[in-house]
């Protein structure tokens, strides 16, 4: 049996809402707060936006990520609690995750690159339907959707903006990424697509001058897109730590049961 990792050293990180800042003087009093350079793990302290910042913001840095919640949704993070914190970091479950990389070329034909932990998705900027014409490892497999929009999303993602426009719930361990329209128009019945994590996705903007469309990697936005490439990075793996029974998978298999 492997003997329970040591976070001895541990970097704090708040969002900025007054029970976040009160969650952070109360730890840094009992913990300490190292250098995010020089910890064992960083711990966020805020909702599932702050959790999103501290992953691309450490993503590089080969640094597991314990949420706790201090925020509004807090899909990604565990309970809050002062109590014993080291004790429950060395028995927290480790999930690895690899985020999407966005190439999206706009109408200049500059190359925006981005990452995206949730999701890529394209969308209308104007009040028409965008038209997009979708390839999958460089071959055609719809030659036009017409609709609001559609989204790339990983595992972790899959209980995101993805649910709300009514795409499936993926196991975090699952290797598959969910294609998904928002609000398609033709072909009305498409539900859209489960594609390995391996697939390299394209999706190119048809009339773009005439209906505009942007990209979001997460929280990074490109407007006037003309092509956007998705894949899947394998080159960053981020660890998210989760307290036992409270693991990411066990909280993507109750979102399917309604829980």
């Amino acid at each position: 049996m492997s003997k329970p990792k040591r976070y001895d050293r541990i970097a704090f990180v708040a969002s900025t809402v007054p029970e976040a800042q009160a969650a952070l003087v109360q730890l840094t009093e009992i913990y300490g707060n190292c250098a995010p350079e020089e910890a064992d793990v960083v711990v966020a302290l805020g909702g599932d936006g702050l959790m999103l910042q501290t992953l691309h913001k450490h993503m590089r840095s080969g640094r597991p990520i314990y949420g706790m919640h201090r925020g509004t949704v807090g899909f990604l993070m565990n309970e809050f609690s002062s109590h014993d914190l080291r004790t429950r970091l060395a028995a927290a479950r480790e999930s690895v995750i690899h985020p999407l990389l966005m190439r999206a070329t706009d109408n200049k034909g500059e190359i925006h690159v981005h990452h995206a932990f949730n999701e890529v998705y394209l969308y209308r900027q104007t009040y028409q339907a965008a038209r997009l014409r979708i390839l999958i490892d460089e071959q055609e497999r719809m030659p036009e959707l017409i609709a609001d929009g559609v989204l790339v999303a990983t595992p972790a993602g899959s209980t995101a903006y993805n649910l709300s426009v009514q795409g499936p719930i993926l196991p975090i361990n699952a290797a598959l990424l969910a294609l998904t329209p928002i609000s398609a128009f033709r072909p009305r019945r498409w539900r859209g697509a489960l594609l390995p994590n391996t697939a390299y996705v394209t999706i190119e903007v048809l009339e773009g001058e005439k209906r505009p469309v942007a990209a979001v990697a997460d929280h990074d936005e490109v407007r006037d897109v003309r092509r956007v490439e998705v894949l899947s990075d394998k080159t960053i793996s981020m660890r998210m730590l989760f307290d036992p029974g409270h693991s990411l998978e066990e909280r993507i298999l109750r979102e399917q049961f309604g829980n």
